[in-house]
């Protein structure tokens, strides 16, 4: 009997154990990000623009919703992307530095660089069952924020 509740501890704990990690792993690989951290610090005049390109495959897993959005040189970007569907909540994704060259068919022009902005799987997910696909395709829906770049005296 005590043999029977010492192998059944064991499979107990290492049963916790992998949910432990597993969750971990999970939550790690698709960060959730809240939209209060969207903003700029600086009082420097803010312009905002929309991708050149929206890939929503959410089918594919992670990292196949996002947008490419082009900056022009000398300016920086807000670090987060805002997505706003009407009839929604405000989402929020983060960015990637794209280069200067070109990403998905997009290149950059003369004097940008380009960023890639990663909206949650699951958020599309969310908004696709509710029934606006066709939103999150609207450029119009994803804003990117950047400021002039402040030289410093």
């Amino acid at each position: 009997m005590l043999d029977i509740l010492r192998k059944l501890t064991y499979i107990l704990f290492l049963s916790s154990l992998i949910c432990v990690l597993g969750f971990s792993y999970v939550n790690k690989k698709s960060p959730t990000v809240t939209c209060h951290e969207w903003g700029f610090s600086s009082k420097a005049e803010k312009y905002y623009t929309h991708p050149e390109k929206i890939v929503l495959e959410p089918w594919r897993g992670q990292h196949h919703v996002y947008g490419i959005f082009q900056i022009p040189g000398g300016y920086l970007n807000d670090k987060l992307l805002k997505v706003e569907v009407p009839g929604s909540k405000t989402y929020c994704g983060v960015l990637y530095y794209g280069g200067t060259v070109a990403i998905d068919g997009i290149k950059a022009k003369p004097g940008h660089y380009l960023m890639k902005g990663m909206l949650n799987t699951r958020f599309a997910i969310t908004l696709i069952l509710q029934g606006k696909q066709e939103e999150l395709k609207q450029p119009d829906n994803w804003n990117l924020g950047y400021t002039k770049i402040e030289e410093k005296s």
